[in-house]
């Protein structure tokens, strides 16, 4: 007799012999055959009757409901392999969906920042650049501040990294004032913005200490992007932002 036993049915679709005497059980695939000793024997129709039932399990369709469909008199096999295409359609476009959650979610934990590029654009301006993001990292990656700033700043949203950008806006507009209206860098008036300045760092970011703070400040005059930032504020801002600071950690060294 041709067929095959419930082993070798087992063994061709990978399954278990416990899963397709379940099967038989509840009627969803019963052997089309069986021997004189009583012994189960799948047929070929079997055989794709069981495909049909995988299929439908993989796409996560409960075993009642595969049976309403496949034993639909009105649905012709052509029938069940067109709703087939379009169910696997509709898989690989819900996977292509959570591939790209993923994926931003991974890079928003590389970057510790939750925004969208187009959040990014909107919060941070038009002069924004991401391959920022990927300088500071080889910049500064390996430091303990970069990592507690990663930390930090992982669960930031948009309203976050607004509300923050918006402080150091209203910061910069004082230290505009202060430097235009001749503020000498190292009066108390100066040290004291100087210092709003390093606790922002400190508050929403990585701890900021005078020293690092110190460093900071000479970067805004050594690196041409950033004193073109403040450049852009006001001119002579990077110079007199960096004396500053400098002069409050004097000042803090000092105490």
């Amino acid at each position: 007799m041709d067929g095959y036993s419930v082993g070798q049915l087992a063994a061709l679709a990978r399954v278990t012999v416990r899963t397709l005497h379940h099967y038989d059980g509840i009627g969803l695939l019963s052997p089309g055959e069986r021997t004189t000793s009583g012994y189960r024997r799948y047929t070929d129709a079997d055989l794709d009757r069981l495909q049909q039932i995988l299929f439908y399990r993989e796409l996560g369709f409960p075993l009642e409901e595969i049976a309403a469909i496949l034993d639909d008199p009105s649905v012709t096999p052509t029938e069940h392999l067109r709703r087939q295409h379009e169910l696997i359609g509709d898989r690989i476009r819900h996977l292509q969906e959570l591939a790209a959650a993923v994926e931003r979610a991974m890079e928003a934990r590389r970057t510790g920042m939750q925004l969208t590029p187009e959040e990014k654009f909107e919060v941070f301006g038009p002069d924004y650049q991401e391959s920022w993001e990927d300088e500071a990292e080889q910049r500064w990656g390996d430091t303990d501040a970069w990592k507690q700033s990663r930390r930090r700043t992982g669960g930031y949203g948009k309203a976050d990294w607004q509300r923050i950008k918006d402080e150091m806006d209203e910061l910069n507009a004082r230290l505009v004032e202060a430097l235009t209206a001749g503020v000498a860098p190292d009066s108390e008036q100066a040290t004291a913005l100087a210092e709003e300045h390093r606790l922002h760092i400190t508050g929403h970011f990585y701890d900021c200490p005078h020293t690092m703070h110190r460093c900071l400040g000479e970067m805004y005059v050594a690196d041409p992007r950033f004193t073109a930032t403040y450049e852009k504020l006001a001119p002579g801002l990077a110079q007199w932002l960096r004396d500053a600071i400098v002069a409050n950690a004097d000042r803090a060294e000092r105490a």
